[in-house]
């Protein structure tokens, strides 16, 4: 446990220290966002713009976290527990690439149809059964959206056979 702290402390330093835009804590064990980094990142926060939290044990991520990384461009949160998001994603204005792929989804996480920027959603491998069509056509930005290995229900399946105004992937039955 000890040696996984200090990994973390680490990279956050290394961050703060060297100027990055990018913070890569993946695969770090983590159960949320660190609540002692918000205060070693705060100088820094407006200039990081790719955060990596991959492959942890993240059951949830708060409204802090995308208040104080209201800059952020791409968010890889892939390979957790996660089963929502809070409403204040939906505020992001720079986001223009998200990954919740294998992470425990039921719904699709409506906010995200907010982001005006937003170009990439991976939701592959959830447990999603319906996706908000008419509000992902709406969205201005979005390119691709990636819903392989979800139990799409048929309704779904027979309206992702017509052409979208972005590339949809999904696993047919």
């Amino acid at each position: 446990m000890a040696e996984a702290v200090a990994n973390v402390a680490r990279r956050i330093n290394s961050t703060v220290e060297e100027e990055k835009d990018s913070l890569d804590l993946s695969n770090c064990k983590l159960i949320s966002f660190p609540d002692g980094a918000f205060k070693v990142l705060r100088s820094v926060s407006d200039k990081i713009f790719v955060i990596t939290l991959a492959d942890n044990e993240m059951k949830v991520i708060s409204s802090k976290f995308f208040s104080t990384f209201n800059q952020l461009r791409e968010l890889d949160l892939q390979g957790n527990v996660l089963t929502k998001l809070p409403d204040s994603v939906g505020e992001m204005q720079h986001l223009t690439s998200i990954s919740l792929a294998n992470n425990s989804f039921s719904a699709f996480p409506d906010k995200l149809t907010e982001i005006a920027t937003l170009e990439r959603i991976n939701l592959e491998g959830n447990n999603i059964t319906e996706i908000p069509l008419d509000k992902l056509s709406a969205m201005p930005a979005l390119k691709w959206l990636n819903l392989k290995s979800n139990p799409l229900d048929s309704n779904t399946r027979s309206a992702l056979q017509s052409p979208q105004k972005c590339d949809i992937l999904f696993t047919s039955e």
